[in-house]
């Protein structure tokens, strides 16, 4: 019984992810949320640079047609995350709104409690990561213009 229960905890999560997470590049706020038996992400502010070609903050580069028109604040940006380990989630997707593609992903809350997520085509090894960190202040509404010269 001590053995499946310490599997058991060794497979559990043990920070939570949920919440606000600032992006590596400092342009963007996700909410990660629990979505039913996985994690979701909510696109919830963004930045847009008075040089973006994308002043509207539109999801201008959707594959679908349809789709294009639609707004990136309040966005579903990440989906389907199960646990998968310790302090790990996998089996999920991420859209990038920049490129219109979606990819395949993995989550991990690091020790040092960054939020660590790897987006990849086909399998890990041809991929991207990026390091999130946890968002406390309140949200600005979205979007939200850059001043000049930032």
């Amino acid at each position: 019984m001590l053995g499946v229960m310490l599997v058991a905890a060794a497979a559990a999560p043990s920070g939570s992810v949920e919440g606000n997470w600032l992006t590596e590049r400092k342009n963007g706020i996700v909410t990660i949320f629990d979505c039913g038996a996985a994690l979701c992400g909510r696109l919830v502010w963004l930045r847009i640079a008075p040089s973006d070609d994308n002043p509207h903050a539109v999801d201008n580069r959707n594959p679908d047609p349809k789709l294009r028109g639609r707004s990136l604040c309040g966005l579903t940006m990440m989906w389907g995350f199960r646990p998968d380990g310790r302090d790990h989630w996998s089996g999920g997707a991420f859209y990038d709104p920049q490129s219109g593609n979606t990819y395949r992903g993995t989550v991990s809350l690091r020790p040092d409690g960054r939020l660590g997520l790897r987006g990849y085509v086909l399998i890990p090894l041809f991929g991207r990561s990026e390091s999130w960190t946890r968002f406390t202040r309140p949200i600005l509404p979205c979007p939200a213009r850059a001043p000049n010269g930032r």
